[in-house]
């Protein structure tokens, strides 16, 4: 409670008929290059591809991004499947916007860390940040299209 108000840490906004839109945790919103980025609306999307079974993604520090963060995407592979970067990202770019697609991808064999509640564990991602399992499309020349 602060000033008679609850506050969730949830973030949303309201369309023009005046209905609330769950954006995202506060503390799980991203940074990047002016653009707030919500992790929850890109989940959404990287968890309709036909590969992927389920997601998480956070925001990670990389040096020469001036203190921004970049856009990290964990995926779980759905059963049987085999989760290409480059055809998921090909997957994004039209379901997006151009700066929210992700930067890096890791494929997570097993499942993703949660809280007792079934929630997402974000911050041990975050920490992991970089890793040789880690994918960075810059690295190989792949341009997200406008």
């Amino acid at each position: 409670w602060r000033n008679l108000w609850f506050h969730t840490g949830d973030a949303g906004r309201l369309d023009d008929a005046g209905r609330l839109h769950y954006v995202d945790r506060i503390k799980d919103c991203i940074r990047r290059r002016g653009e707030n980025i919500s992790s929850f609306e890109i989940e959404q999307v990287l968890n309709t591809h036909p590969a992927v079974a389920e997601s998480a993604v956070v925001g990670i520090k990389v040096a020469g991004a001036g203190g921004e963060d970049e856009v990290k995407a964990y995926v779980v592979p759905a059963a049987g499947a085999a989760v290409d970067p480059v055809a998921l990202l090909d997957w994004c770019t039209p379901r997006m916007p151009h700066f929210a697609v992700p930067r890096f991808v890791e494929v997570v064999t097993g499942e993703l860390a949660k809280t007792a509640t079934g929630k997402l564990q974000k911050a041990p991602l975050r920490e992991a940040g970089i890793t040789e399992a880690t994918w960075d499309r810059d690295a190989v020349g792949y341009v997200v299209r406008r």
